[in-house]
């Protein structure tokens, strides 16, 4: 065969390798772990590839939330867990049935 023709496939083919290497490393180094951060519901900082624990204003302040409905907004909104009477009082309170037409 052609020395030039096999000189060429070796170059295609280490420009394939090296491509496929790049794709893997991209794929497990920086994508999978965005995606697990994102899934556990925290924040993923791309500059420097971390993971961070989203935290509600009112734990560093110590305010209180005196709204049971944006408290249970806020607890979904970064992830955590609604206590159980949280969410019976956020509740939206029953709908009245619409008066009947005579």
């Amino acid at each position: 065969m052609n020395p030039v023709i096999d000189r060429l496939k070796l170059i295609f083919l280490g420009v394939f390798l090296v491509i496929n290497v790049g794709l893997a490393v991209w794929e497990f180094g920086w994508e999978l772990p965005r995606e697990h951060c994102e899934k556990a519901h925290k924040w993923w900082d791309n500059a420097e590839r971390a993971c961070g624990t989203p935290v509600l204003v009112s734990d560093i302040t110590g305010r209180m939330i005196d709204n049971p409905q944006a408290k249970v907004a806020a607890l979904q909104a970064i992830g955590r867990p609604v206590p159980p009477s949280l969410q019976r009082a956020a509740a939206p309170p029953p709908a009245k049935p619409a008066p009947a037409k005579p």
